[in-house]
């Protein structure tokens, strides 16, 4: 436990998300984590269809994810997140394969995304804090060419982010400009979850 750490026991978080768990890592947070087993599409698919934007669909996910693990550690704070993308009112998800990687990238070169990532805390089946924050990249206009050499280098990590892309990693090189906080782009909005931790009591203020 850290000196700044209050609570009972560490934080679970329902995430095998390597970024989520550097930003609680780095923190300062104690936690463990607990892969929620959930469908993602099929959570996803009638939000889409009956015309959800991306702050929802991230928040309702984020939510799906916290209670299904919250169900099997319900002595914990259990932290689910989700991150989605949204292009001039489109929803994008995470790309199937490599040949919609290079669909979402083709869309994106010389426009403006929104990344929205969702974050829920529960206890059991209680919710107890939900938030979603919202980045704003602009992605330059880059060629066919680059693309392909892109998605080639890395790989099927293009198949583990909405649009194909990790920001702390290769795709880096598809802005040339970023309005938001490090945390949110990552897939978690860590300061406002700081605050329902100091407000709940698990954080020294």
């Amino acid at each position: 436990m850290t000196d700044l750490w209050r609570g009972a026991g560490p934080l679970v978080l329902a995430s095998k998300s390597s970024a989520r768990q550097k930003l609680l890592a780095g923190a300062g947070l104690p936690f463990e984590t607990y892969a929620a087993a959930i469908d993602e599409r099929a959570i996803e698919a009638p939000l889409l269809a009956s015309g959800q934007g991306a702050s929802a669909v991230a928040l309702r996910l984020s939510r799906a994810k916290a209670l299904h693990v919250g169900a099997k550690r319900p002595d914990r704070i259990v932290i689910g997140a989700d991150q989605t993308l949204s292009l001039k009112g489109r929803v994008l998800g995470k790309p199937a394969d490599r040949a919609a990687a290079i669909e979402q990238l083709s869309a994106m070169s010389g426009e403006v995304h929104e990344l929205h990532s969702g974050c829920c805390a529960v206890r059991g089946n209680a919710i107890l804090f939900e938030t979603v924050s919202i980045a704003r990249l602009s992605c330059r206009k880059v060629s066919p060419e680059f693309i392909k050499a892109y998605v080639a280098q890395a790989g099927d990590a293009v198949l583990n982010s909405a649009g194909g892309y990790q920001l702390e990693g290769l795709g880096i090189h598809l802005f040339d400009a970023i309005e938001g906080d490090h945390a949110t782009i990552l897939g978690l909005p860590l300061l406002p979850l700081l605050n329902f931790l100091r407000e709940e009591g698990s954080l020294l203020s």
